[in-house]
């Protein structure tokens, strides 16, 4: 009887002690469990060091140049080429005797019988504006359209120079590079920003001349910045050469030059200009535009 009983006592005993340590054993997840997620910390920042005065600059303040009302009208430091009065500032480009277009209510229209004309005076580097108008009742196509030009530099009779295109390509198809805004036969305009014939287009340039050693090879190229109607149409344009019809643009030397507007001979009606000023403009640094 007491065997029997002590034996019971120690199999309850050691089924407790299995009990407890079954209960103190460490659980095995029948999942995995996800990590618990840190938020990284910002590394410190070391405050920068030094005068915050060290990099500010105050002379030479710049000029003041009053605006026009209206972004089209010439500001104050602008040389006023045409404002609709008279061709006082042009001559003719064949033989510099005054420039003979048409001048009536504000507007200058090309006379094809008269030829090119170009400004009395020269510059080097400038921003431009220039107004020009298709006739609403144009005929033609391709380049027998409206065909006009402005010569940001003219550096010879006839059509020598540099030309930035005029043209009506509202829905005129023509080669690219030929097109209005184009640099003529060199570089289509990044878009066409045309307005329809009969309405004004606006031509802001920046032109920034070739420069030559002595010898007359190019030191710095000629480039051209130009907006049709306040769209971007060259940006920073690398020129190769003066405007060529037929063959490869090249440079030759000059110091200064004239502009000019075309009177094409393709057999479409003469178009218009009106707000022409120039401002002259710093040759830029080799280091940067100024």
């Amino acid at each position: 009887m007491r065997t029997h009983l002590s034996v019971t006592l120690t199999v309850l005993a050691l089924f407790a002690i299995s009990v407890r340590a079954q209960q103190t054993a460490p659980q095995t997840p029948s999942q995995p469990q996800t990590p618990t997620t840190q938020t990284a910390q910002p590394a410190a920042q070391t405050p920068p060091r030094g005068n915050p005065k060290d990099t500010e600059v105050w002379e030479p303040v710049p000029k003041v140049v009053t605006p026009a009302a209206t972004d089209g009208a010439a500001p104050s430091d602008a040389i006023v080429l045409f404002d609709g009065s008279n061709l006082d500032q042009w001559v003719s480009v064949k033989d510099k005797s005054p420039a003979a277009w048409t001048v009536a209510d504000g507007v200058l229209t090309v006379n094809k019988q008269a030829g090119n004309i170009e400004t009395k005076r020269s510059f080097k580097n400038y921003q431009l504006h220039l107004e020009w108008r298709i006739p609403p009742d144009i005929t033609g196509t391709d380049q027998a359209r409206g065909n006009s030009g402005v010569f940001l530099a003219s550096t010879g009779s006839g059509d020598g120079g540099y030309e930035l295109q005029i043209l009506d390509s509202y829905n005129n198809k023509t080669y690219v590079n030929g097109q209005a805004g184009s640099i003529y036969k060199q570089y289509p305009p990044l878009v066409n920003a045309m307005r329809k014939p009969g309405e004004w287009q606006t031509y802001d340039v920046v032109w920034t001349m070739p420069t030559f050693n002595a010898d007359g090879s190019v030191k710095t190229p000629a480039y051209v910045t130009a907006l049709h109607n306040g769209v971007l149409i060259q940006n920073h344009s690398e020129l190769k050469g003066e405007t060529v019809y037929i063959g490869k643009p090249q440079y030759k030397k000059y110091d200064e030059a004239p502009v000019k507007l075309q009177a094409h001979g393709d057999p479409s009606g003469p178009i218009s200009f009106r707000n022409i000023w120039l401002r002259e403009l710093e040759a830029p640094s080799s280091t940067g535009s100024r």
